[in-house]
């Protein structure tokens, strides 16, 4: 029960989908290197998930085992921070888009299963902390629901 005096803590703004025009708006990436094709279930400062629909059109297999193509590990991580990246800059709003989000740190990576062509890889994000313009996020990849990578990262976001 609450007095008067007290406003009821607001809820968190959700936003239920984030296409690629709304990506690309908010993150400077472009091909080849925008590894997010659609984000959802955005918790504004919090948390969200982004997805990554892998191709064998992706320009990294013709040279990352061309006889058995699999995603590098390095840009599942690279999917992860761009997932966070579009959550940071949403959070923050219009006055930050495009600006860079810079790594500091990536640490406990963990790599259970190959990601393959034909596979929907699905990236969740949590917002450990945020002090002023550095933030860590925990984040885990998903194919079929099974846990394909995880990874705690801290990033910068900077004015260019």
């Amino acid at each position: 029960m609450t007095s008067d005096n007290e406003k009821p803590a607001a809820a968190p703004r959700v936003i239920e989908s984030f296409d690629i025009a709304q990506i690309m708006n908010a993150i400077p990436h472009r091909y080849p290197m925008l590894l997010v094709d659609r984000v959802v279930d955005m918790v504004l400062g919090e948390s969200c998930t982004g997805i990554k629909n892998v191709t064998i059109n992706e320009n990294f297999f013709q040279g990352h085992f061309p006889s058995m193509p699999v995603m590098p590990g390095v840009l599942i991580i690279e999917c992860m921070a761009q997932t966070a990246a579009v959550l940071v800059v949403t959070t923050l709003g219009p006055a930050w888009q495009g600006k860079l989000v810079y790594f500091m740190s990536v640490e406990e990576a963990k790599f259970r299963k190959p990601v393959v062509p034909g596979d929907q890889m699905r990236v969740d994000v949590v917002k450990q902390r945020q002090r002023s313009n550095i933030w860590k996020f925990s984040a885990e990849a998903k194919v079929d629901g099974k846990v394909v990578a995880e990874a705690t990262y801290t990033a910068m976001i900077l004015d260019r």
